[in-house]
């Protein structure tokens, strides 16, 4: 279960993985945004998981406001909840796509999937790269990463 991690947990990785947690967790995320899973079972069947594990990681995204929990009922069935993806929840796309790009070059698999993130619109194949404000594409071999307060990023 997600919970405050280390002396640090101002730190930005730190507050995320607050939100994370696990692995089962970014699995959960995972097949919402690649799959479109929105139903308790499409997540099980998809994942493998046991329903209380997967009761348990997915109310603490709902709490969260990574999913929005809404009712529906099929007919002749008893009412049930989705889980459908907040707009906080889709912006993970780019947390996925880098685990999905390190694990690419760093873990492949012959037989391995991975996903591919494409522009809604136009089907443009979209690819995460460190970009400069002047548009130079930098990489990530070639870069350091310093502690760097929230407030002189620009986030408030």
């Amino acid at each position: 279960m997600p919970k405050k991690l280390g002396k640090d947990s101002t730190c930005s990785i730190a507050r995320t993985l607050e939100v994370l947690g696990d692995a089962w967790t970014v699995l959960i995320i995972r097949e919402a945004l690649v799959a479109g899973a929105t139903r308790f079972q499409e997540f099980r069947d998809a994942l493998g998981i046991a329903p209380n594990i997967l009761s348990n990681r997915l109310e603490p995204l709902v709490e969260k406001g990574i999913f929005e929990r809404r009712g529906y009922r099929e007919p002749g069935e008893r009412s049930r909840y989705e889980y459908v993806l907040t707009e906080e929840g889709r912006a993970l796309n780019v947390v996925i796509a880098a685990l999905a790009d390190w694990g690419r070059a760093h873990r492949p698999l012959a037989d391995g999937t991975s996903p591919r993130f494409t522009a809604l619109d136009d089907g443009t194949v979209a690819e995460l790269a460190f970009i400069t404000p002047s548009g130079e594409r930098l990489q990530p071999g070639k870069l350091v990463a310093r502690r760097t307060e929230d407030a002189r990023l620009g986030v408030s």
